[in-house]
């Protein structure tokens, strides 16, 4: 039977239809609209996103709009940013770096940030991007386990996060310093003087389809951070992905609010735009509601791809400020990081006049699984449909919580019933390790299937709906209780602004729901409407409504704007 959820039309009725999309759809096909290495030389990341657009005549189209956080525009065409990566190939190069060595970044948003990434992919080397705002002993830790002997930074970064700690750096052999900065003992190479002394052409290095390219560190909810390998043929799904699930063509203005260090700033935010042929936004200041719409009227973005978390900072400010500058040129609006709330969705089509396209993947699939596409009906509060050449099911749990598996195999879970959500094995841009860590790898995968860890049903039509993370979810008198569904529910309310949902041990239930929420500037926190509240989530949620609801209005966060439940 089909979901009764309501459905929101898609903005744009002449996209194909998703099963247009599916048919006929192969990875070798894909792998076709490649250009790769002229001289059948293999395939390069960085020669997929930059490189061949100049060879077929594309140099003089601006690949990235560098935006100052006053709204100064800086451009860089696709032939200059070929003149800038080769020459920071030729710079790893004077610094002895190696195939298949590690160079990674601790930088912002800027202009140094996009060529570290594709000329380190260039040059054959590993690119490993690290969030500028980690503390010393993160980046430490990062550093230690990359082996990294390149790490590219900035003076005030490196003063505070890494001088003090180069005893504890065995493998760093080089420190690239982006701007000025004066003499150290240790030796500190001055980025734009290096670059100037390195030519301008480089041919890029051969490399194949299974070299490794990409190193994400992600935390784990115990242990170290894990260091998910990626390799070139990761391009395939991110131009594939860009194209179909992002809706990007060539010549589009493309903003990625995430920041480069993290995998999604790489990924979307670098690789997937410029392999399509579209212009980068890059803004480097802090989030700010009317420079956002500033930007998004100014640079005529054409597709936006931002968080959930940012959405609702959005909301905040309601349907009015949008309105004040001319988005006409924005076409599609999509989400990424965490599960999308309904409201978030339907706030969208309010306020911006577009729907909001939840999708969802991980650091280690490397690229969006399962999108709301263009041209294709969203139910709100769904994840939408897998990709095309990509199978995804939720698997039938276990006691522990996660897929269960009996002599080897697993058992996909009932239409409805909440499972473990899975990816059949080989998609191109599926991560190919974990760095130093082939146990914890092997145990991610069982019956030819990846093991996400999340929590999902699907509905008789295909769609799949979030339910929480494996470790996230409440455990309430034999009932599954996912976060996110309570969390939506209370977003409905007009008081509310952000909400965060944990489980509460209990001596007879197991646990009990406790909703920690953030009320809108004005509205009284007081017992009148912990009330209302409670009596709004049991309509909409029955027994899974929160028992107790705590007023806060700084909810934790962790660095990518998660709100922190632990």
């Amino acid at each position: 039977m089909a979901s009764t959820r309501p459905e929101l039309e898609p903005a744009q009725p002449a996209s194909p239809g998703y099963r247009d999309l599916v048919r006929g759809f192969t990875w070798d096909h894909a792998r076709e609209e490649l250009a790769r290495l002229p001289g059948g030389r293999g395939l390069n990341i960085a020669y997929e996103a930059v490189d061949r657009h100049v060879d077929e005549g594309r140099g003089d189209h601006v690949a990235i709009r560098f935006v100052a956080a006053d709204g100064t525009t800086t451009p860089i065409t696709y032939a200059q940013l070929r003149q800038e990566t080769s020459r920071f190939a030729h710079l790893l190069g004077s610094l002895g770096v190696r195939r298949g060595e590690c160079v990674v970044s601790l930088l912002g948003r800027q202009h140094e940030q996009y060529v570290v990434c594709l000329g380190t992919l260039k040059a054959g080397a590993v690119f490993s991007p690290l969030f500028s705002s980690f503390g010393p002993d993160p980046v430490r830790e990062r550093m230690v386990r990359s082996r990294a002997p390149v790490l590219v930074t900035t003076e005030s970064l490196y003063r505070r996060k890494i001088a003090p700690q180069l005893a504890q750096l065995p493998y760093l052999r080089h420190v690239v310093l982006v701007g000025r900065h004066d003499g150290d003992e240790f030796e500190l190479t001055d980025f734009d003087a290096a670059m100037a002394e390195q030519p301008a052409e480089y041919e890029v290095a051969p490399t194949g389809p299974s070299d490794p390219a990409l190193l994400h560190f992600t935390s784990g909810t115990t242990g170290l951070p894990k260091g998910a390998v990626h390799v070139h043929d990761a391009v395939v799904g991110h131009r594939v992905t860009a194209g179909l699930a992002l809706d990007l063509h060539p010549g589009d203005v493309f903003w990625c609010t995430a920041d480069p260090g993290w995998v999604t700033g790489t990924s979307y935010g670098i690789i997937a735009p410029l392999t399509i042929g579209a212009t980068l936004i890059s803004y480097a200041g802090e989030f700010d509601a009317a420079a956002w719409y500033r930007i998004l009227a100014e640079q005529r973005v054409n597709v936006w791809y931002t968080a959930p978390t940012a959405l609702r900072m959005l909301m905040r400010y309601g349907a009015d400020l949008p309105r004040e500058h001319d988005l006409s040129a924005l076409r599609h609006i999509a989400s990424v990081g965490e599960a999308l709330n309904p409201e978030v969705i339907r706030w969208g089509q309010e306020a911006l006049d577009l729907p909001i396209h939840d999708n969802w993947w991980q650091t280690e699939t490397g690229a969006i699984m399962v999108s709301n596409y263009p041209g294709m009906p969203i139910r709100p509060g769904s994840m939408g449909r897998p990709m095309p050449g990509v199978e995804v099911a939720p698997l039938a749990l276990g006691d522990n919580g996660r897929a269960r598996v009996e002599d080897g195999h697993v058992t996909r879970a009932a239409v409805g019933e909440s499972g473990e959500l899975a990816v059949r094995a080989g998609w191109p841009s599926m991560f190919r390790a974990y760095l130093d860590d082939e146990e914890r790898y092997q145990a991610c995968f069982a019956d030819g299937w990846y093991l996400s860890g999340d929590l999902a049903s699907v509905d008789a039509d295909g769609y799949l709906w979030f339910v929480g993370r494996a470790d996230d979810v409440i455990k309430s008198a034999g009932h599954l209780i996912g976060p996110f569904e309570v969390e939506s529910a209370l977003l409905e309310h007009p008081a509310v602004v952000e909400a965060g949902v944990i489980g509460m041990p209990d001596e007879l239930a197991g646990e009990l729901v406790r909703a920690y929420v953030t009320v809108r500037p004005g509205t009284p926190a007081d017992e009148d409407l912990r009330r209302d509240l409670v009596a709004f989530s049991r309509r909409r949620l029955g027994g899974l409504a929160p028992k107790e609801i705590v007023f806060d209005d700084h909810l934790p966060h962790n660095s990518s704007g998660k709100v922190m439940r632990r």
